[in-house]
């Protein structure tokens, strides 16, 4: 069994077959977490768990590029994708509620830091931008808190903002258990080490089955620290590049850590799921 801990289809790439796509998946014992980016697919992704069963979950949360109307475009490793981004203002009533709604809302995410995608190059509105984006993040930690959820985290260029606000937090409150994911994780074995020692776990796509960056993290990194994902249906691995992604991809994350960490795949794919059933509670 795998769980894609960190799948989009609430979004509009799949509007035409989510419920196909979700099932191939199911069938090859594939389980998955849809995650919100606003309340509007935060909705969507709550929506989806009345049409399937065990095996599909959600998270809700307001993601750092719908804190303003920008026109989000990327062409990189990341994949190829245009959309204009409408403002939010972020609302603990409405993600509260949304939490609550369902039993099989596993998480808060995915909230965070994006300073890549800010829509401006003036200094003092770039500052505003990031200060925005650091009290709504911190504020949507203290509502995974306050439900005892953890929070599925986003960060592209913010390492050096983002584990200060985490580090903070952690030290504000007391943790039984690991609280939180680095999603799509950037860093290297320091940094992850950091996360590591405030109770957090990082997360790999399909990046890493070709680009060889992390390595060195995975290889160094325990396996009870990991979780994979397809971030889809952005960031499909070899050997469904240029392909939309799936959750039914995420095996080959899973393939390439196993052979990354020379261990058996089995071996991977047993510790992968328990550590992702426990940390989200499932």
């Amino acid at each position: 069994m795998f769980i894609d801990t960190h799948c989009h289809l609430n979004f509009k790439d799949f509007k035409d077959d989510y419920y196909q796509v979700a099932k191939r998946a199911l069938d090859d014992q594939v389980e998955m977490i849809v995650v919100g980016s606003e309340v509007k697919t935060s909705q969507r992704a709550v929506d989806l768990l009345d049409e399937f069963g065990k095996g599909v979950y959600a998270a809700v949360g307001l993601h750092p590029i719908h804190l303003q109307d920008i026109l989000v475009k990327n062409n990189n490793e990341n994949g190829k994708y245009e959309f204009r981004s409408k403002k939010e203002d972020y609302s603990e009533e409405d993600y509260f509620n949304l939490a609550k709604s369902n039993k099989r809302v596993v998480a808060i995410g995915e909230i965070g830091l994006d300073y890549y995608h800010i829509g401006s190059d003036v200094d003092s509105e770039i500052k505003k931008i990031k200060n925005l984006q650091q009290e709504v993040f911190y504020r949507q930690l203290e509502l995974s808190k306050k439900l005892d959820l953890p929070a599925i985290v986003h960060c592209r260029e913010a390492h050096d903002d983002l584990f200060p606000i985490l580090q903070d937090f952690y030290k504000r409150n007391s943790f039984k258990k690991e609280w939180g994911v680095i999603h799509c994780f950037s860093g290297d074995y320091d940094l992850a080490k950091k996360y590591f020692e405030i109770g957090l776990k990082i997360s790999f796509t399909g990046l890493v089955t070709f680009v060889k960056d992390w390595d060195e993290v995975i290889k160094k990194s325990p396996l009870q620290k990991i979780m994979i994902e397809t971030d889809s249906p952005y960031l499909s691995p070899e050997p469904h590049r240029g392909k939309r992604n799936e959750p039914i991809y995420v095996k080959e994350v899973a393939k390439k850590i196993a052979n990354i960490k020379a261990l058996d795949f089995f071996t991977v794919e047993n510790e992968l799921y328990q550590q992702s059933k426990t940390f989200f509670s499932l």
